[in-house]
């Protein structure tokens, strides 16, 4: 399904009065207003395709209806989301959730959306129906050497698929650890797993890059082997230039400061990227800025200012995903309003007089760096992030056209109510 231009436009006509007003009036408050617009235009946000149906927990899961039933009915599906948001011209594919058997017709059919494909996702966190050996007791960790190699294999297979769709970069999350004290050693599960991730560098392309992505807890609770950040970063130092740490908000413990972990990975020169959610106690995969929208702010206002000193590109230098999943909500009005949300606080963010908070702290005021901070948060951007997706011909307001047109009742039409998306 694809929706006819002159329909985004015609709902468009009728909020473009009130959406003047609101820009213009920002406009004159604030300077350089257009640049910030054109930054808002060039920054894209990767959406994964297993976050495309409705997701579950472990009690139960509620199917919404009219889920993708194909990897390319996945893809159709961002493409919609881009032709309303303007800002989600990439996907994130899961292997072997989502194995391409054509990789030049859906990189076709991709680019036919107007997308490219983002990291490849690997999974050693589930034993697949046609897998020889099981990853109960670990994949990369383990301690049967036939095990790790089949991990190996695996990552190298989605590597092979990445080069034939395009993608530049390799995530590899871990589900690895122990729940128990004693069940395993410590140094020789680092060993291995570092020893396996080696063997998967070693067969990166020249111009890709892996991520190592870490998280506290779940499905083991005892230990993680790649735990927090500090492991992923030695992982990555490791390996070597191409390796960096990835950054997913939902995988810290409660009350973490992950903007500070942000801010010093940057200075390291290894952050590759983030997957964008949010949490009320752990992994919860909430809706982007729906529980803690200030934090998200800092942590863009860390990422503009480490990214600027080091001269790198806000657009392309980091790898930007959503890496979320809900059960009580259309996934596809959650990822607009996910999408809305990064790019809100990252509007807020470039809004922050930087010159004028370096004088605060080197003068350690901190009352006049807490209100430049929280005035750049409270300003209302809203108009900022939409007018970077009117130029572009997208909706000025997603959701309500996403709703205005009833997209959901089309896509139950054409696919079936009971339909069920793969992924989590």
């Amino acid at each position: 399904m694809q929706i006819d231009k002159s329909k985004i436009e015609a709902l468009n006509k009728s909020l473009l009065k009130q959406h003047a007003h609101r820009f213009n009036f920002l406009e004159s408050e604030i300077p350089n207003l257009s640049g910030v617009v054109q930054k808002l235009i060039d920054f894209q946000v990767a959406i994964p395709s297993w976050a495309l149906g409705t997701g579950g927990t472990r009690f139960g899961r509620f199917a919404g209806g009219g889920e993708p039933r194909s990897l390319e009915e996945k893809i159709e599906d961002i493409g919609l989301l881009h032709q309303l948001n303007q800002a989600s011209g990439a996907i994130s594919l899961h292997i072997p959730w989502d194995v391409p058997e054509n990789p030049k017709a859906i990189k076709a059919l991709a680019a036919s959306h107007g997308l490219t494909f983002d990291a490849m996702n690997s999974n050693t966190f589930q034993d697949q129906p046609d897998q020889k050996l099981s990853y109960k007791f670990g994949s990369m960790q383990h301690t049967q050497k036939e095990i790790r190699q089949q991990a190996i294999a695996h990552n190298l297979e989605v590597i092979k698929h990445g080069i034939e769709l395009g993608s530049n970069s390799l995530t590899v999350w871990l589900s690895d650890g122990s729940s128990f004290p004693g069940q395993l050693n410590f140094r020789t599960a680092f060993e291995n797993t570092l020893q396996c991730l080696r063997e998967v560098y070693a067969a990166l392309p020249a111009n890709w890059k892996m991520f190592v992505e870490y998280k506290a807890f779940e499905p083991n609770f005892y230990s993680m082997t790649v735990g927090d950040w500090g492991q992923s970063l030695l992982y990555a130092t490791k390996l070597g230039p191409k390796a960096y740490t990835l950054v997913d908000l939902g995988h810290h413990l409660p009350n973490a400061n992950i903007e500070q972990i942000v801010a010093l990975l940057l200075m390291e020169k290894k952050l590759g990227g983030f997957h964008f959610n949010d949490s009320k106690y752990g992994d919860d995969d909430l809706t982007v800025g729906s529980i803690k929208p200030y934090q998200l702010f800092l942590i863009f206002n860390e990422l503009i200012d480490g990214m600027d000193a080091h001269g790198m590109s806000h657009a392309n230098s980091l790898g930007w995903m959503i890496d979320a999943s809900h059960n009580v909500k259309d996934p596809l009005e959650d990822l607009l309003q996910s999408v809305e949300a990064i790019l809100i606080a990252y509007a807020q963010a470039l809004l922050v007089n930087r010159e004028d908070l370096k004088t605060a702290q080197q003068q350690n005021d901190v009352v006049r760096c807490q209100e430049i901070l929280q005035g750049a948060f409270r300003t209302d951007v809203r108009p900022l992030v939409a007018q970077a997706r009117m130029l572009q011909g997208g909706a000025v307001d997603p959701i309500a056209t996403y709703r205005a047109l009833k997209v959901r009742e089309e896509l139950i039409k054409q696919r079936g109510r009971k339909t069920i998306s793969t992924g989590l």
